[in-house]
């Protein structure tokens, strides 16, 4: 039976706080997200680790039991992580590896670039460049696996910093082939209305939500709320078949080409811009090398 670090870590603070809202505010995560991993865990363990009212949240002897077991282990984990973080501190700050994360094909090849230039630059530094997921955008970066990210803008999380865009593009509508606005040569965004646009599922920030999916068009008219996917060819899938139009990237046509599907660009929809974030309180030399070798393959200028 698999579980990840955050179902542990968050069934371990819990366990502690006995309260969902605290849980929520140490782990920097929503309530919804807390509820979330600990019935995932649940479901994994097979039974309730809590009991829970309206009022409180206890322990089951279950929950008590695997508290007790856990505890020594998750110490000794944690404790090791520390001695090989002060490991690679003393090696020195520009050696180890970099985890960097991506969210879009572009962005991932910016990011091979850049780490291609800290080869000459810093040789003891390796880049490590992985994917980030559509509907969980800053869980990896909040717990470590990357010490960068490339996001798409805006980005509005307190503990998270973050440098210019270094890459723009514009927005298209993703459409099935068949639908009445797939024959125009562009659309506006008062053209949405009555159209249903796909959202990403999991627990997403209210503004990013509204911008990847918003509600109404600017005169305000309603926007229904399609199916929720949780990445880009699940996305495509169900716009071929009908059951939904996609905000998109103008880069779309070119990596994600699929029958069915025809893209159209806006006449009046603000461009997309992509760029680096952090966590605020780990922007490290390596993290800042690597923002400085990304921003000069962008085609910028380097950072004083």
């Amino acid at each position: 039976m698999l579980t990840d670090r955050d179902e542990l870590d968050c069934f371990l603070i819990l366990a502690g706080e006995l309260h969902f809202g605290r849980t929520a505010e140490r782990m920097l995560l929503s309530r919804a997200r807390v509820s979330q991993l600990i019935q995932r865990l649940e479901r994994r363990v097979g039974a309730p680790l809590f009991l829970r009212t309206s009022r409180s949240v206890a322990l089951t002897a279950l929950g008590r039991q695997l508290r007790e077991d856990l505890e020594p282990h998750h110490r000794a984990i944690t404790a090791a992580l520390e001695r090989a973080a002060a490991t690679a501190r003393a090696a020195g700050p520009m050696s180890g590896v970099l985890h960097v994360g991506f969210t879009t094909p572009p962005s991932g090849e910016l990011a091979l670039k850049a780490a291609e230039a800290l080869r000459t630059t810093h040789p003891g530094l390796a880049v490590e460049v992985c994917e980030v997921p559509l509907h969980d955008p800053y869980g990896q970066l909040r717990s470590g696996d990357f010490d960068v990210q490339f996001a798409e803008f805006p980005v509005r999380e307190a503990d998270l910093g973050e440098g210019p865009a270094l890459l723009t593009e514009a927005r298209v509508l993703a459409v099935a082939a068949g639908h009445p606005l797939a024959g125009r040569a562009a659309v506006s965004l008062e053209d949405l209305a009555g159209v249903p646009l796909l959202a990403v599922a999991g627990d997403q920030p209210p503004y990013r939500r509204e911008h990847q999916s918003p509600a109404s068009t600017p005169s305000g008219r309603p926007i229904p709320r399609g199916p929720e996917v949780t990445n880009m060819q699940e996305a495509l899938v169900l716009v071929a078949a009908g059951q939904g139009a996609l905000l998109t990237s103008a880069h779309t046509p070119a990596y994600h080409s699929r029958p069915g599907v025809a893209y159209v660009p806006f006449t009046d929809a603000a461009p997309v811009g992509y760029g680096l974030v952090w966590r605020a309180t780990d922007h490290t030399g390596p993290v800042r090398a690597f923002a400085r070798a990304a921003l000069e393959a962008a085609g910028g200028r380097e950072h004083p």
